[in-house]
């Protein structure tokens, strides 16, 4: 099924269908239906007021292409859309991004017109609840040129019998690092990135709305942390990139960012002196494009 959208659809409708339908999607199994719906969205246009707040909140240059991780915040209303449905099996509100994967053909611009596809491409067990992957496409004049598989997972005890996925080996990113810098994040990071994104949930906002889901502060957006990595390692026009997002990052809070060999990683130092790592990342040739 293909549901065809002229413009963006609000995410405050999808966020609080999405809040209402929530407490009954609990304790869902990797074998649950997944809706069959792609949501496609032609003429999508760049607003450069909104471009340009997004460069500025994760550190990308400003003035030049689309940031690699842009067409991810274009498509976001439509996830929400896709993930907030009475049909999604999992529970919007708590959800935790775990991996994104992101393919760029060529470079974008703000001038290029997008055609945005999205939609759910299968549930996995994982040890500690159910993993959902979305799928975000992007062409120009028919051409597909960017693409992202993202990983959301929704926490809950996962059941007997269910093999956990085991998460992938990290890329030996920092044992020879060529770039370290270390970073303060501010308490309010998460509301900043929430505005310019649009991405509003409650894990990255408060306190008090982190700790209903199990967090003791707020976490920062993966998105953030993985875009400012980006920012900084920088990418080829065409590329491939793997981040996985290994525990959460917690404001405020100090973490370090180190970068080698293609690929680089953000860690910090515990309570007790033991290092704990956030994210790792690889960037790498594209393979072959999809048929």
């Amino acid at each position: 099924m293909s549901d065809r959208l002229t413009r963006s659809p609000g995410l405050l409708p999808s966020m609080v269908r999405g809040a209402v339908a929530s407490p009954f999607k609990r304790g869902v199994s990797a074998e649950a239906p997944l809706p069959a719906t792609r949501l496609v969205r032609g003429g999508v246009r760049i607003d450069p007021g909104r471009l340009d707040s997004y460069a500025r909140v994760c550190g990308f240059e400003r003035g030049g292409p689309l940031p690699l991780t842009y067409p991810h915040v274009l498509g976001f209303p439509q996830a929400m859309r896709l993930m907030s449905a009475p049909a999604f099996p999992l529970p919007v509100l708590g959800l935790v991004h775990t991996g994104i994967e992101i393919t760029r053909r060529r470079a974008l611009h703000p001038g290029d017109e997008l055609e945005l596809t999205v939609y759910a491409d299968g549930l996995r067990a994982h040890r500690r609840g159910t993993e959902v992957v979305m799928v975000t496409e992007a062409r120009v004049a028919g051409e597909p040129v960017w693409e992202s598989r993202s990983t959301y997972l929704a926490r809950h005890p996962a059941p007997e019998g269910v093999a956990a996925r085991t998460p992938d080996a990290p890329p030996q990113a920092a044992r020879h690092a060529l770039t370290t810098a270390t970073w303060e994040l501010p308490a309010g990071l998460g509301r900043r990135y929430g505005a310019v994104s649009g991405d509003r949930n409650p894990i990255h906002l408060h306190p008090l709305t982190a700790k209903l889901f199990g967090f003791p502060r707020a976490i920062a957006h993966g998105m953030w942390t993985a875009a400012r990595c980006l920012a900084a390692v920088g990418t080829p026009e065409d590329v491939h990139v793997r981040v996985e997002f290994r525990a959460p990052v917690l404001l405020p809070g100090t973490v370090t960012y180190t970068a080698g060999a293609g690929a680089f990683q953000v860690l910090s130092q515990g309570p007790h002196g033991a290092e704990r790592i956030h994210l790792t990342g690889a960037v790498t040739a594209p393979s072959a494009p999809r048929s």
